[in-house]
C-alpha cells in the first residue's frame, strides 16, 4: 500500500488479550503484508500492556481490518495523537558512539545507574559487553548498547 503525501492517516488504541500484543501485532503485520486488510502499520507500545497501536485511513477502515481476528477484544473511542507514541518511534542508537575501552554509565535494565568498561561492542546485534566497574569481581554482562552512555566522570 503506497502512501503518498497528502494521505491523512489516524492512529487507534486497540485493546487485546493480556499478553498477546505480539501475536495480534503479528498476524495484522502478515495481513498487511499480503494486501488482505486495509490497515498502513502496526505498533506495539512496550508499557502499554494490553493494547497495540494501528495505524488506518479513518476509524472504520481500522475497525473493519480487525472483525474476527483472534485475542483483540476491541478498539478504544477516539483516535491517539502522534505525540503520544513518538517517543516510542525515535530510537536513536548510541553503539557506533561506543567503542571498547569506554567507561560507561548504564541508563536501563537491571544494571541502571552502575559504571562499566566495554570490552566488546556487536553494533549488527546493537549490544556492548561490559565489565561491571562496581562489582566486587570482574563480571562480564552483554547489554543493549541503547543503555549505555558514555560516563562523563570516572
Amino acid at each position: 500500500m503506497e502512501l503518498s503525501q497528502e494521505t491523512k492517516t489516524h492512529l487507534f488504541a486497540i485493546r487485546t488479550t493480556g499478553g498477546q500484543e505480539k501475536v495480534v501485532m503479528n498476524l495484522l503485520q502478515s495481513k498487511i503484508n499480503n494486501g488482505q486488510i486495509n490497515l498502513y502499520s502496526v505498533l506495539l507500545v512496550d508499557n502499554l500492556k494490553g493494547y497495540i497501536v494501528v495505524e488506518a485511513k479513518d476509524a472504520n477502515s481500522a475497525f473493519n481490518s480487525l472483525q474476527g481476528i483472534r485475542h483483540i477484544r476491541g478498539q478504544l473511542r477516539g483516535e491517539m495523537e502522534f505525540k503520544d507514541i513518538e517517543g516510542y518511534l525515535v530510537t536513536k542508537s548510541t553503539a557506533p558512539t561506543i567503542a571498547v575501552d569506554n567507561v560507561v554509565e548504564i541508563i536501563g535494565g537491571p544494571f541502571k545507574g552502575m559504571k562499566a568498561t566495554v570490552t566488546r561492542v556487536d553494533n549488527d546485534k546493537q549490544e556492548a559487553t561490559v565489565i561491571l566497574l562496581d562489582a566486587p569481581y570482574q563480571l562480564p554482562v552483554t547489554v543493549d548498547s541503547n543503555y549505555l552512555k558514555i560516563s562523563t566522570s570516572s
